[in-house]
């Protein structure tokens, strides 16, 4: 390949690949989409070959399954599951796998490569991956859920493994359907194989730290930021969307840090408190009650009325596509910290850098959780495993550094933090491609 430094036909050609390749009339609700809106802007900006934006653009491999599984009544049911691999030239694919109904290919390949540059932008050696099943978890038993698992990842075992694909829990998966997944794996290979997934119970391999590693990795970038920007850690006003493992974690923490909780949401609606919300007395309400609704400790506002309250720090915590074009003017919060998936579509992107938010993006602020799966294969490959302070102080570095890699090439290039994160992940698995070379 030739490299576009030293080539002006091939910058020329690049910039008309790329231009070509945008759609003008962005749907910013479709996810692979917004994230290859991101990818084009960041290529672009990088003056990237040609050929390797091709190579970098399109996952290297997409899986459709038929699973079928016998259901406690005894009729059969078939669903659907995917796994893409999307550039595993820095590692093996490392990617979670969701049990939901909204599962489609398109959701599958963003978050794959959302998980490729997610790696990147950490430096840990992993490329992305992800997985799904098209099933409503709720309405099956868990002698189903375990049926469907083991199926799909028997369905799949050529793919997973330590060496070439990770899986990992997301949507409606937990440690338990990871347990699921490694005993499946290891039976095929008539031995333990710990590596081949994280996430999993403590007992079977699984990483001390890592339930918490998600938010508190937020809550690290989120505290970086706050000193970037000059502001203080002590009555700092937060709103967090989502009240699920990464947003309660993450609100428990920034509380600890001295920082004023004053609203939180879940699936059953949002609640507020200019005072500050305590929220080890809202994790025991929802420990007792299963939802917020009802939380005396705090008033009952939309939940929509979160994303546009009065504060210091926004975390949104839940799903995609929480802020839009239609919402972002309304956005009041300096920081915004990314701790879901594509919480922002890039038509928001543009009005929130126009009112001077500072957004810490998904890629880099909810890394944590892939940073320390990373630890706990580590772990698995060695056979030796870590305390808890050690996976926290790993992980700490790891952000506080990653962070600050971000910001240099936000300053070096004068762009937003977004577009920085994919520069610096884009740069670094394209170069690893130039490194390799391509095999014909």
């Amino acid at each position: 390949m030739t490299d576009t430094n030293t080539s002006a036909a091939g910058v020329r050609t690049a910039r008309e690949i790329i231009g070509r390749s945008k759609d003008p009339v962005l749907d910013e609700n479709n996810p692979f989409e917004a994230m290859m809106a991101r990818f084009d802007h960041a290529a672009e900006l990088l003056d990237l070959d040609p050929g390797l934006y091709k190579v970098l653009r399109a996952p290297e491999k997409q899986v459709i399954v038929a699973v079928p599984v016998m259901r406690d009544a005894g009729e059969v049911e078939v669903f659907t599951g995917y796994r893409v691999l999307h550039n595993t030239s820095r590692g093996p694919g490392k990617g979670g796998i969701r049990f939901d109904l909204n599962v489609t290919l398109d959701e599958v390949k963003a978050l794959a490569a959302w998980m490729t540059w997610k790696c990147a932008v950490v430096n840990i050696p992993f490329g992305g991956a992800k997985g799904g099943v098209v099933c409503d978890p709720s309405v099956l038993s868990i002698s189903e859920l375990e049926r469907l698992t083991r199926r799909y990842t028997a369905s799949l075992i050529e793919i997973f493994g330590p060496e070439s694909d990770i899986p990992a829990p997301d949507v409606n998966t937990n440690e338990r359907v990871m347990a699921w997944i490694m005993d499946t794996f290891s039976m095929h290979k008539r031995h333990a194989v710990t590596g081949v997934v994280t996430g999993k119970p403590i007992e079977m391999g699984g990483s001390l730290g890592r339930r918490e590693a998600t938010g508190r990795g937020c809550v690290i970038a989120t505290k970086e930021a706050l000193r970037h920007l000059g502001l203080p850690m002590r009555g700092t006003k937060v709103a967090v969307q989502g009240f699920g493992n990464v947003g309660s974690v993450a609100a428990q923490l920034l509380e600890q840090e001295g920082l004023t909780i004053v609203a939180i949401s879940d699936k059953s609606g949002a609640v507020y408190n200019a005072n500050g919300i305590y929220i080890n007395d809202a994790l025991q309400w929802i420990h007792e009650h299963r939802f917020l609704i009802g939380y005396p400790g705090a008033d009952a506002i939309a939940a929509d009325d979160l994303l546009e309250l009065d504060v210091d720090v926004l975390v949104p915590a839940a799903v995609e596509n929480a802020i839009t074009r239609k919402n972002a003017s309304r956005i009041k919060a300096r920081v915004i910290c990314e701790g879901a998936n594509g919480p922002t579509t890039p038509g928001a992107d543009r009005v929130l850098e126009e009112q001077g938010v500072f957004v810490i993006p998904d890629i880099l602020a909810n890394a944590g959780g892939v940073t320390v799966s990373y630890f706990e294969w580590v772990q698995d490959r060695a056979g030796y495993f870590w305390d808890e302070a050690t996976v926290n102080d790993r992980l700490q570095s790891i952000i506080q550094r990653s962070f600050h890699d971000v910001l240099s090439v936000a300053s070096r290039h004068q762009v937003n933090m977004r577009t920085a994160a994919y520069m610096l992940s884009v740069e670094r698995v394209a170069a690893v491609h130039r490194l390799r070379g391509m095999y014909a």
